[in-house]
């Protein structure tokens, strides 16, 4: 009896993604496949991610799940869209930004019921690319994975980081550095930019869905509101999230870099990590972006410029607000202008806890309040090391030497007599603990990580080590790893390293 060979089916990967945003706002979404890569390979996986998705890490180690992460599978369980954005970038209005070189896979509900994204970064070029290649580097992937993570486990909203893959190709910047994808996951993609593309180039309906949409994405409540009240609760909603975030960007000592509005998310995460940094010294006017030349996005201004962003957030949603455009401008007016008051009072409340003040119990303590004053003029006039300084007035809380701590000041009996009234307030040693980190990605020891990794030279073997130690710190950044040769973790750059500068990686 002969026999046939019929073909065999190709099985569906063990899990399929939504298209709620491109279902939603078909206007802002245009299909458009994964760029196919010579010899992919998975550098780092976040096991412990995968498995808050319902991902199998080792299936995603295979060449099926590899294919799954790049949005190559076929038969395909997702729709790969490039989502539209417009911006302000420095000031100016860019009508058409979009995903040049990134795309949206879908959405996938994680094991506690949430929607989350996954998108690529440096998936190739998209109708929004505007003449750029689409790639990205090996090591501007990393250094979003470093990052991301650290400011997840420091208890910052952040996008997170499930993947990097080297792609086995070549990307040209100013020599031909090693390719790469970054999978990459957050509460959604939608940004300030999400809204003025729609309200550039679509009109009020679009406006309308995009609301809602975001709304079920991330302020539920807010669809219980009739149609017309939305909008506004929707700022208000957004202006908070933001508030929290930049306040505790600067407990953190973390520095964004590129403030524009398409990188404000409405969920309240942070998000494009390209030229960010923490500090070593505490100095206000610190920057970091090679591009930022003026000093707009420095760590001391970026609740200011984060205002500026909300502004140009309401503004959108204004028309909404009011059939009468008088009243739409007031209401904007006068909801953006308590937004100054919120975000200073919970940047006073990141500081009172950092200095184990707990906000409830001291709110409205006058005495809480100055001493934070005083401490960050402190800061602001020596510029120590904002994370050694914290963990060493943290160790004076916890009963130890202040001799550690003065060494960071320069004016002793200035020090001095700011920790006699700080004492005064019974600062509470374990709420410090639980606020100020030991571990940071400090900037020496990512670039240490990457080098080794190989991400500065096509041709360099790839050393793992250095990576995988630093962000073993950092993803457990309040905790003392007990190991003397961990010291090196806690320490700043040293003078041989000089001035840090980073770089978009486009």
């Amino acid at each position: 009896m002969s026999q046939t060979n019929e073909p065999t089916a190709t099985p569906d990967p063990p899990v399929r993604l939504n298209s709620d945003f491109a279902g939603a706002t078909p206007e802002m979404a245009i299909d458009w496949p994964a760029q196919e890569y010579p010899s992919p390979e998975i550098v780092v996986l976040n096991d412990a991610l995968a498995g808050e998705l319902g991902l199998d890490p080792e299936w995603l180690r295979t060449p099926d799940g590899i294919d799954f992460l790049l949005g190559r599978s076929d038969p395909a369980p997702y729709r790969t869209v490039a989502q539209a954005y417009s911006g302000h970038q420095f000031g100016q209005f860019v009508p058409i930004l979009g995903d040049g070189r990134a795309l949206l896979l879908g959405e996938i509900t994680d094991r506690d019921g949430s929607l989350r994204d996954i998108h690529l970064k440096g998936s190739g070029p998209t109708p929004f690319a505007r003449r750029g290649d689409g790639l990205a580097a090996l090591g501007p992937m990393l250094r979003e994975y470093l990052v991301s993570e650290a400011m997840h486990a420091l208890g910052i909203p952040s996008t997170r980081s499930l993947a990097v893959i080297a792609t086995g190709g070549r990307v040209q910047r100013e020599r031909a550095l090693p390719g790469a994808v970054l999978v990459r996951v957050a509460a959604s993609h939608l940004r300030v930019g999400s809204f003025q593309f729609a309200r550039a180039h679509c009109g009020d309906d679009v406006v309308k869905r995009l609301i809602d949409h975001a709304a079920s994405r991330h302020y539920p409540d807010l669809l219980a509101l009739p149609e017309d009240k939305r909008p506004l609760a929707l700022f208000d909603a957004v202006a908070k999230s933001q508030a929290n975030l930049v306040a505790a960007w600067l407990g953190a000592g973390f520095v964004h870099g590129v403030m524009n509005t398409d990188n404000i998310t409405v969920s309240g995460e942070t998000i494009d990590y390209g030229p960010c940094a923490f500090l070593d010294a505490h100095d206000p006017r610190a920057v970091f972006s090679s591009i930022d030349r003026q000093g707009i996005y420095a760590y001391g201004t970026q609740p200011r410029v984060l205002e500026w962003d909300l502004a140009r957030f309401t503004e959108t949603l204004a028309p909404l607000y009011d059939a009468d455009a008088d009243r739409a401008l007031a209401l904007a007016r006068e909801h953006l202008s308590g937004f100054r008051k919120l975000v200073d009072g919970r940047i006073l409340d990141t500081w009172k806890t950092k200095l184990g003040l707990d906000p409830g119990r001291d709110a409205d303590s006058a005495a809480a309040t100055a001493v934070a004053e005083e401490w960050l003029a402190m800061l602001g006039d020596d510029n120590p090391d904002h994370t050694l300084v914290h963990r060493a007035l943290t160790d004076v809380a916890g009963g130890g030497d202040e001799t550690a701590l003065l060494g960071h000041f320069a004016d002793a009996a200035r020090t001095k007599e700011w920790l006699g009234t700080w004492r005064g307030l019974s600062p509470d040693a374990g709420l410090m603990r639980r606020a100020n980190p030991i571990y940071i990605p400090r900037n020496h020891l990512v670039e240490e990580a990457l080098a080794a990794a190989g991400s500065g030279d096509a041709n360099e073997p790839r050393d793992l080590r250095p990576f995988d130690a630093l962000l073993a710190r950092i993803t457990a950044p309040y905790t003392p790893s007990g190991n003397p040769d961990d010291e090196r973790y806690e320490r700043p750059a040293p003078p041989e390293f000089g001035e840090y500068t980073t770089y978009c990686g486009t």
